[in-house]
């Protein structure tokens, strides 16, 4: 790609690795984010509800983009950095249980230019979980690129 050809990044995206979402990391982003809500951190009352059991943080799993989406982001390779820039249309879907697998899923929806050495980049994703239907989550997530 050439330092001023960022045309190539517009292309379907790979899929993400599959990642484990475990009792412990449930409950350390319960801890982090001080959200101790016992339908995440305590089984036996959680059983009691009708979600069976205690389901991962929403946010949890949006907090997991960057990992989740590893070796899947297209990068200009004259890129000087990216930044987060923010989120539109998140919607949590399905919850996430502990030992469940998700993966990354997601296409470049927009590619916009924002002066002459900085661009948008707009994904459509969705965060699937292993062998369901349903996805856990879905958003527009935006990132913001410098390069050089």
């Amino acid at each position: 790609m050439s330092q001023t050809d960022i045309s190539g990044m517009i292309e379907p995206l790979a899929l993400g690795e599959w990642f484990e979402i475990d009792q412990q990391r449930i409950d350390q982003f319960a801890d982090v984010t001080e959200d101790h809500q016992y339908i995440h951190i305590d089984p036996v009352r959680a059983k009691k509800t009708d979600l069976g059991g205690t389901i991962a943080h929403g946010f949890l799993s949006l907090s997991l983009l960057p990992k989740l989406s590893e070796g899947c982001v297209p990068m200009p390779d004259n890129m000087v950095m990216g930044i987060n820039y923010g989120f539109d249309k998140v919607r949590f879907l399905n919850p996430v249980r502990p030992g469940d697998r998700v993966r990354f899923c997601a296409f470049v929806d927009a590619l916009e230019p924002r002066g002459e050495n900085m661009f948008l980049q707009k994904l459509a994703v969705t965060v699937e979980i292993e062998g369901k239907d349903k996805p856990a989550l879905a958003c527009d997530w935006i990132n913001l690129f410098v390069i050089n």
